[in-house]
């Protein structure tokens, strides 16, 4: 019924129960799950995840680590994608993009990595997974410049106008746990007013964790967690479905065309 469009299922915090993560997201109706790649080092692993769960997967190269990269990752990349064209569980490009917030990361590198991403995206035909943390405009310059097949603005949480402009220029806006935040005020107001069009469903597990995951500080320092994991989107959905006025069937059916319309190649999959 659900796809999560965004979801670290490599990460480490799975490792003592990724199959389990994946069965609890299966009855909780969340029926696919999109693994973006982060630097070349997981391209494999997320792709043999894919495989292994029936899932989707995407290749990339994210901004947070593109200190570490080298140029001839970009040409791994391009071979990476080259040599899964025909594979129907590739679906897109990402995570790539611009990272504002972290501090210590060059803009400059990160600008000449996310363009050389976009251009690859562009030559191989899919769409892209894009991360704009405090990056919102320089992002959609880019966009402006290399003309890609849309894709996904990840965890968005810009102004309505950069959300307008990311879907004019073909691009679908992800919400997830941040919008179930009572607090979220600029993120909620979008996740109601954007186009009925721009909308698809997230988690980024093991990340952003929904309010009724939410731990104090104090619980965390006794060792209390936040994972987060696909299996919450069915309740993430609801909060879409409650800020916009829809009917949970109403919401399935709207956020699947929108992510098909971002994702084309899922169609496969999930038929």
């Amino acid at each position: 019924m659900w796809t999560d469009t965004h979801c670290h299922l490599d990460a480490r915090e799975f490792d003592a129960d990724r199959d389990a993560v994946v069965a609890r997201a299966a009855a909780a109706g969340v029926c696919m799950q999109v693994l973006p790649a982060v630097e070349v080092g997981n391209f494999a692993t997320v792709r043999a995840l894919a495989h292994r769960h029936g899932l989707a997967y995407a290749l990339g190269i994210h901004p947070m680590c593109v200190m570490q990269a080298r140029d001839e990752d970009l040409d791994r990349l391009r071979d990476a994608l080259h040599a899964a064209r025909d594979d129907p569980h590739l679906v897109a490009v990402g995570e790539i993009g611009l990272d504002g917030f972290v501090p210590g990361l060059d803009m400059a590198t990160q600008q000449r990595f996310f363009t050389e991403q976009l251009k690859i995206a562009r030559d191989a035909g899919l769409p892209a997974l894009l991360h704009s943390r405090r990056a919102a405009d320089p992002v959609l310059a880019g966009l402006r410049r290399i003309d890609t097949p849309g894709g996904i603005a990840h965890a968005f949480n810009g102004s309505r106008q950069q959300a307008d402009t990311f879907v004019a220029l073909g691009y679908r806006l992800g919400f997830g746990g941040a919008m179930t935040h009572e607090r979220a005020l600029n993120i909620r107001r979008l996740a109601a007013e954007v186009a009925d069009e721009a909308p698809v469903l997230e988690t980024d597990s093991p990340d952003i964790a929904p309010q009724w995951l939410y731990r104090t500080a104090a619980e965390r320092a006794a060792g209390a967690t936040m994972r987060n994991e696909p299996a919450e989107l069915a309740r993430i959905a609801d909060t879409l479905a409650a800020l916009r006025g829809w009917a949970r069937e109403a919401t399935a059916q709207r956020v699947r065309a929108n992510t098909l319309a971002a994702l084309p190649r899922l169609a496969a999959l999930l038929d």
